[in-house]
């Protein structure tokens, strides 16, 4: 038996040689000889702009002069600076050329990754937000969840989230195209092609293993996962924690992505335009009803399912207040979410270089407005209602006019989105109080009215207010022109719209309800 087992062993020793030997003699081959060069074509004449590049560079500054040092900043960033594919030549115009495409995308990588960055950290705003509106006994509960489902949401978008949302969404050409994201399950009706969810990008590897694809997936993933957190906060309190966690996956990897597929990813949503004549498709610049409406309606449904808190109402069916237990862990976490929000709309122009894309300070001048407003509106509403304002609404005004501009930001005037944020601070008063006494739904932080009715008011003022000035390239959702609303003469705009928040109402709601009721059956949501 020994002299069996040592022979095996030398057998296996031998073979594990005689592999490592082939292999590095399979390395060190030489490489089959190449053809003969084909002769040398006739230098191409120089040109006048030949000449200039090469006067420019004789000009540029030498080593020794950027060792003197650069105050000023004058000869820092020349033509020296330029990679030439020929050394031997010098600097040419494809060169040059070659350098200004690079520039140009690598300045929208850097825009749409900050803001990327900018929308993760309003995780800390959320945490800090539906902890100060809960009980100090649930505080660490509450911000658990909001710690974890940044873990669950990310996880799921990454396996195949990512791939049902953007794996059709080729085209971008602020980010370089994007051609490896061009899978798309459509079909045909009535001869015209819509598409249902994307099909490229699981786990990010083989063709989507692209530079382009790994920024997109950033800035996509934040917002899937700014959508997960709305839910969170609805159900704060009594939400079991094995229950938040398989519920906020599957909203990761299916529910979120589904609709943002439609909306954003070349889905039948956006199609609604080239499709069927229907203004620019549905539009939804940064996503009220993609990420804050999703995240609302899917509060709204499991909300309804979980129950209120013990001692919310009383046997005659009144609501009970049950205080938050920090003012101001609510409403530092609101500036937070205020400061995060600057990523979240003028990020989603998706670059600062071309295409339109200065907009940005407009969108951002839009954004503050939106929530300067928003905040004035549940203010002066709440201390015309209870004769002194009410912390908790004051910034979930704030909260709400941020969420209705979100869709029309990239499209509306700073007057506009005045009036946006105006009548979302009022709404959000009025709909709170809905939920709460009409329909019994206990939402202890808002996350209901906030994000979904806001969100749904959001989507609608597209179909309002967008006034035709955007030129993000010459095209939205492959339409020619800009987006233009009801109030400045296209009408199809608006039913465009309406499908959208249709198409959040009953498909949305319907797939997170029966989704959640499956998890209430099996493990139970508290």
């Amino acid at each position: 038996m020994k002299k069996l087992c040592r022979r095996s062993c030398l057998g296996l020793w031998v073979l594990a040689l005689g592999l490592a030997f082939g292999l590095a003699v399979h390395a060190q081959a030489p490489a089959p000889a190449a053809p003969a060069p084909a002769a040398a074509a006739a230098p191409a004449p120089a040109t006048p702009v030949d000449a200039e590049l090469k006067d420019a560079a004789g000009k540029a500054p030498s080593q020794a002069d950027l060792q003197k040092g650069d105050p000023s900043g004058a000869i820092t960033g020349t033509i020296s600076d330029v990679p030439a594919a020929d050394s031997k030549a010098g600097v040419t115009l494809p060169d040059v050329a070659n350098q200004v495409g690079q520039n140009k995308i690598a300045v929208n990588f850097v825009w749409t990754l900050v803001c990327g960055f900018l929308v993760m950290f309003m995780q800390a705003g959320f945490a800090m937000v539906e902890s100060g509106l809960t009980r100090v006994k649930n505080a660490n509960h509450t911000y658990m969840m909001n710690f974890f489902v940044y873990t669950c949401g990310l996880f799921a978008y990454w396996i195949i989230g990512f791939a049902i949302q953007m794996g059709g969404a080729a085209g971008n050409s602020n980010l370089g195209g994007l051609q490896p994201l061009a899978s798309e399950h459509a079909i045909s009706i009535f001869g015209k092609m819509w598409g249902l969810w994307g099909q490229s990008g699981m786990f990010l590897v083989g063709h989507t293993y692209d530079v382009g694809v790994m920024v997109i997936f950033l800035f996509e993933m934040v917002f899937m996962d700014t959508a997960l957190t709305i839910v969170t906060g609805a159900c704060a309190e009594r939400w079991k924690f094995l229950a938040f966690t398989v519920s906020s996956i599957i909203m990761g990897a299916l529910t979120y992505p589904l609709y943002g597929n439609w909306a954003w990813g070349g889905g039948w949503l956006s199609q609604l335009g080239t499709n069927v004549g229907l203004g620019k498709g549905y539009c939804d610049f940064a996503g009220s009803g993609v990420v804050h409406a999703v995240g609302g309606i899917t509060a709204l449904a499991v909300c309804m399912l979980i129950g209120p808190r013990i001692g919310k109402y009383n046997r005659d069916g009144s609501a009970n207040a049950i205080l938050g237990h920090d003012v101001s862990a609510c409403l530092i976490g609101c500036f937070i979410l205020a400061f995060g929000w600057f990523g979240f709309n003028p990020g989603s122009t998706l670059g600062a270089s071309a295409n339109g894309n200065l907009r940005i300070g407009t969108i951002a001048v839009d954004t503050m407005l939106a929530g300067c407003t928003g905040t004035i509106g549940a203010i002066l509403y709440m201390w015309a209602l209870k004769g002194k304002p009410d912390y908790s609404m004051s910034g979930n005004g704030l909260l709400a006019g941020l969420v209705a501009i979100t869709a029309p930001s990239g499209f509306v005037s700073p007057v506009s989105s005045c009036i946006i944020g105006l009548v979302a601070g009022v709404l959000v008063c009025l709909s709170c109080s809905f939920f709460e006494n009409v329909l019994k739904v206990d939402d202890p932080v808002g996350a209901i009215s906030v994000h979904g009715a806001n969100g749904l008011w959001g989507v609608l003022s597209v179909g309002l207010f967008a006034d035709g000035t955007s030129n993000y390239g010459g095209s939205w959702n492959g339409v020619t022109g800009s987006v233009t609303g009801l109030f400045y003469g296209d009408a199809s705009q608006l039913v465009a719209q309406l499908v959208g928040i249709s198409t959040l109402i009953g498909v949305v709601f319907t797939i997170s309800m029966v989704i959640n009721l499956a998890l209430e059956f099996f493990i139970g949501h508290r």
